[in-house]
């Protein structure tokens, strides 16, 4: 199994920055995606941005040009640096991360951190 541990969250006003990071510890050896999702009450769970082991990565529109997803394998971390916040970019942020072995795959979450962006 694979352990998730997120920090960085808190209280930022519009136009200002955060930075997000998960560590991951356990059965880590076949971790393959390492990702970011958000849910704000009473809205689904929606992907932010998710980077493969290789280093390719893929973003949600809205945070397109603001938001950058990097990880360090050898650390088994993965971060996300948020620019320009905006209000609309108040939810729970979770980290997530995949693994997969002898075709079996795994889905992994972190407990989430809060992002609250104030007017």
């Amino acid at each position: 199994q694979v352990q998730l541990v997120e920090s960085g969250g808190g209280l930022v006003q519009a136009g200002g920055s955060l930075r997000l990071s998960c560590a991951a510890s356990g059965s880590i050896s076949h971790i393959t995606d390492m990702g970011w999702y958000r849910q704000a009450p009473g809205k689904q769970r929606e992907l932010v941005a998710v980077i493969t082991r290789g280093g390719s990565t893929n973003y949600a529109d809205s945070v397109k040009g603001r938001f950058t997803i990097s990880r360090d394998n050898a650390k088994n971390m993965v971060y996300l640096q948020m620019n320009s916040l905006k209000p609309e970019d108040t939810a729970v942020y979770y980290c997530n991360t995949k693994t997969m072995r002898w075709a079996l795959v795994f889905d992994y979450w972190g407990q989430g951190t809060q992002v609250t962006v104030s007017s």
